[in-house]
């Protein structure tokens, strides 16, 4: 009968560690107070460098529409936290363009092929399969709303990209809480805290200008690609951008880690 530590080592005779998620630490007071410090510093730290920042998009969007040629114009949106603190949030401004017959059917014709085309790809790409076909449902909602009730549209392209930005700046407003509540309290060093933060606040402050010039560019074609644009690369998408960093950052070695090793 072999021995009860045999269970505990790999077939090369290795020792195999205990996985991150079955291992058990006890949150102490100060892990909590350095947790909560840490939310409040990088928050601080974003709230004051959020002016320059906005100034910042409006730079990139401003040269992007022309680089680009958008038949679009800068819109600004003032705000303020704080007497003291004030920005003005950038968005594209554009005309809403409704769906006329060649636009619907050339989106119809184009929805059937890639529709009908996944039923050729490969098992091994059975996840982007349903991928597709669930992005393209969506597409087929909109071409339905849009034959039918395209007058009773409630909105516009420029209250869109003013929200959307809007919405951005707060999900990154909220990354410190987020990491707070779910990596900070884990046995990681304060500097690997507040590296992994930093690089997914940097990545989607920096992925903003860019995601709203692609939507801005789709946008001046029509409307009714306005739907798949907010639920598929709206929030959505930079949402999965910190699950991806947050991801990364607990296969960090922790110190609970390094201890056992």
């Amino acid at each position: 009968m072999p021995a009860l530590t045999d269970r505990f080592r790999g077939h090369r005779g290795g020792v195999i560690t205990m996985h991150r998620a079955l291992t058990r630490f006890v949150l102490e007071p100060v892990d909590l107070v350095k947790s909560a410090l840490l939310v409040l510093v990088l928050s601080f730290a974003w709230i004051v460098s959020l002016p320059w920042l906005c100034r910042m998009w409006a730079y990139l969007l401003g040269g992007g529409m022309r680089i680009l040629a958008a038949n679009t114009t800068l819109g600004l949106t003032e705000h303020h936290i704080t007497p003291y603190i004030r920005f003005a949030i950038p968005y594209p401004r554009m005309e809403a363009i409704a769906p006329d017959a060649w636009m619907w059917w050339s989106t119809v014709a184009v929805v059937g092929l890639l529709y009908g085309a996944s039923y050729f790809f490969s098992k091994n790409f059975t996840p982007a399969t349903y991928l597709l076909r669930a992005v393209l449902f969506i597409q087929i909602t909109a071409l339905l709303y849009f034959l039918f009730f395209a007058a009773s549209f409630p909105h516009s392209p420029d209250s869109y990209m003013e929200g959307l930005v809007t919405y951005q700046i707060a999900l990154i407003s909220a990354i410190p809480i987020l990491f707070g509540l779910t990596y900070y309290i884990f046995k990681f060093g304060v500097l690997r805290k507040i590296t992994l933060t930093l690089l997914t606040m940097i990545h989607l402050s920096l992925f903003l200008p860019l995601q709203i010039l692609l939507q801005a560019i789709v946008l001046q074609k029509s409307v009714l690609f306005m739907p798949m644009l907010y639920i598929v690369f709206g929030l959505p998408l930079d949402i999965f951008i910190i699950l991806a960093f947050y991801a990364w950052g607990m296969n960090w070695a922790s110190d609970l880690n390094v201890k056992s090793g």
